[in-house]
């Protein structure tokens, strides 16, 4: 069998059926079992083999180009044969370490060959920022690369994609590794020609939505009898050729926290335009009947869920109302669901923060990253129910082909790990979900970060004015800033005191994305003042510019406490990185949104006590609070995703093509 029709009969033999996570006692076993896991292979026992490694690479120095290129070869085919005897992962990984050196000037140190062990063994890595998780990667990328069944290395967008996959193409090459990269606007052939390389970087985005696009185009094809058969009737060759992917071998995951927990209550969809015209004028109706509804009486705003409920007043109400209007108001069910997704896109979806208007369209914005998603739309009509809002031209909903989660999509490869600075959070929920075991890297220099207590205001006025003392008071003294916002509105407002107070600064949105990874580098200079939104260029380094160093390096503020404590340390990881001296403070008051939707009767209470009074608070009492408000938050967002998990196991198991095969 030549390797076209293997590597797409790979793809075409994926398990498309998952078992459903355990449930009671099942459940409870497994937690212990990844207890086990977790315990029997430590740091330690990985910190131990790279220092084994290590030594075992001194005989390799002296060793020419060609020699070691020989060395690599024998170790290639014992791989890809699968004939690997006792010590020859330990082996490879020295004589990586060795081709790094040559081909970057950069050597793997002890933790980074800790870290790369812990992921060739399926595990999820955490390593502090700046650490070197991109070089980490390529260790255990190139042993897959080796084995012939490819390995796709998953990147936070698309900018560092390309990056990586041309920084560390020396070594894959120096290898014998065949390297490509999935790139937005690229072509069916382009694609298949990156997916066939031995080493693809991409986003979790693209790879998950080829996916879906290749188990549309083979649908219907049920094992490897009817994949021959479709080579050679009914005209399906053409069909067949159009795959691009060739099976989900290994993945390794970066940014491991945000791809399989953030994004994971989000499915990944493929639709197309639906054929209900009469639709559009519906949500232009609706959201003109959402603002004849007294919100006093008409509804209700749950905003710890979120959801409203229309009251028995609001039913009437909206009856009177469409009591003249024909097609879907006649219905009751109906038109209280339309008129209550306008009331939901009024309501909880904020622009600027959740959403952009540009060139007249609505783009998504992801409120874990700040990053625009213009290919991404809102489904059940609110994306409509939004553009309604905003009076822009409403258009077509989508109908859709294809569905799936990404907490689905990785469990379906035959190998996973992943690598972040901030899992240790989620160690619980990656082994429930994807039996993924954590393992905590220490860093290379002992971390100097000081982390200044909180300050908490009554008011969102009051902690804005400290914001802009602290910042004017630290750049007196010279060293660099970054500020960490909750939205796009509320940096641009910050940018806007700052340029009132003649403090030159650079700002850094979803609008300025396309120069993210420069401003973010740039942020560690003498006198630098940048202020972002939280994606804060994650996976680019920030370093400190001469002289930083001495004066205390980096300083972080963050404006508010963010729903995940994850978040809170991606934001504070940006200073003190490789033992670099840096500082963050995080400021917050009373009104900031996590108090507000997920403690909204201790916010009320907290109103009627301060009033609109403007003061600092200093007891320990009120940093308790938002710490269990964080808590309520991550406890709701993880019932949002396992409950995406529970309906995506139901359509595997009845709908469409991701039925049992």
């Amino acid at each position: 069998m030549d390797r076209v029709i293997s590597a797409q009969w790979r793809m075409l033999s994926q398990p498309a059926a998952i078992k459903p996570p355990p449930q009671g006692l099942d459940r409870w076993w497994l937690q212990f079992k990844g207890l086990v896991q977790q315990t029997s292979r430590g740091t330690g026992h990985y910190l131990q083999q790279a220092e084994q490694i290590i030594a075992k690479e001194l005989g390799d120095q002296h060793l020419s180009d060609s020699a070691l290129g020989e060395r690599i070869e024998t170790l290639r085919l014992r791989f890809l044969l699968g004939r690997t005897r006792a010590g020859d992962r330990n082996r490879a990984y020295a004589v990586l370490r060795q081709v790094a050196r040559r081909t970057l000037g950069l050597s793997p140190y002890r933790e980074q060959v800790a870290g790369a062990l812990a992921l060739d063994d399926g595990c999820v890595t955490e390593m502090a920022t700046g650490e070197g998780k991109t070089l980490m990667a390529t260790l255990p990328a190139v042993l897959a690369g080796w084995r012939g069944r490819g390995c796709h290395i998953i990147t936070a967008n698309d900018y560092l994609a390309e990056r990586d996959a041309e920084a560390m193409g020396p070594i894959y090459r120096f290898c014998g590794l065949t390297v490509g990269c999935i790139t937005p606007g690229m072509v069916p052939h382009e694609r298949k020609a990156a997916y066939d390389a031995d080493i693809t970087y991409g986003t979790h985005k693209e790879v998950a939505a080829d996916f879906l696009r290749d188990r549309l185009t083979t649908a219907g094809i049920r094992g490897l009898p009817g994949f021959l058969l479709s080579k050679m009737a009914d005209g399906r060759e053409d069909r067949i050729g159009g795959l691009v992917q060739r099976g989900l071998e290994y993945a390794i995951v970066d940014e491991a926290d945000s791809v399989f927990i953030d994004e994971a209550s989000t499915p990944l969809l493929i639709s197309g335009e639906g054929p209900n015209q009469e639709q559009i004028e519906a949500y232009e109706q609706a959201a003109a009947l959402a603002a004849e509804l007294d919100p006093t009486s008409d509804y209700c705003v749950y905003r710890d869920h979120p959801s409203i409920q229309l009251t028995t007043e609001g039913r009437q109400r909206l009856g009177e109302l469409t009591q003249q209007m024909g097609g879907v108001w006649t219905g009751g069910r109906r038109r209280e669901e339309l008129v209550l997704q306008a009331l939901v896109a009024s309501l909880f979806y904020i622009r600027d923060k959740h959403y952009v208007v540009d060139d007249g369209k609505v783009v998504i914005v992801d409120t874990f990253t700040g990053r625009l998603m213009p290919d991404r739309n809102w489904r059940n009509g609110l994306h409509q129910a939004v553009e309604a809002k905003e009076g822009l031209q409403v258009n077509l909903p989508k109908e859709t082909f294809a569905r799936i989660s990404f907490q689905r999509f990785f469990r379906l490869y035959r190998k996973l790990s992943g690598m972040s600075g901030t899992v240790a959070e989620a160690r619980r929920e990656l082994w429930g979900t994807y039996q993924l075991p954590v393992i905590a890297i220490p860093t290379h220099h002992p971390c100097l970060r000081k982390m200044i207590p909180d300050r908490i205001f009554t008011t969102t006025a009051a902690k804005s004015q400290a914001v802009v003392d602290e910042i004017c008071h630290v750049h007196r003294t010279g060293r660099p800033i970054l500020v960490g916002t909750g939205s796009i509105h509320e940096s641009e407002q910050l940018s806007e005191r700052l340029t009132a107070g003649g403090l030159e600064h650079r700002l850094l949105n979803a609008v300025q994305h396309a120069a993210e990874a420069q401003i973010i580098a740039d942020a560690g200079q003498m006198g630098r003042i940048t202020v972002s939104t939280n994606m804060a260029g994650r996976g680019t380094d920030i370093k400190l510019g001469p002289g930083v160093a001495e004066i205390g390096g980096l300083h972080v503020i963050a404006t508010e406490r963010f729903s995940a404590r994850r978040i809170d340390r991606q934001l504070a990881g940006r200073c003190a990185r490789q033992g670099d001296p840096g500082s963050n403070q995080v400021f917050v008051s009373l009104t900031d949104e996590l108090i507000e939707k997920d403690t909204q009767i201790i916010s009320t209470i907290l109103r009627r006590w301060f009033g609109n009074r403007e003061r600092e608070l200093h007891s320990g009492f009120w940093r308790r609070m938002f710490g269990a408000a964080q808590k309520r938050a991550e406890r709701l967002s993880y019932r949002l995703r396992r409950d995406v998990l529970t309906a995506d196991n139901w359509l595997d198991q009845h709908m469409g093509f991701t039925a049992n095969e």
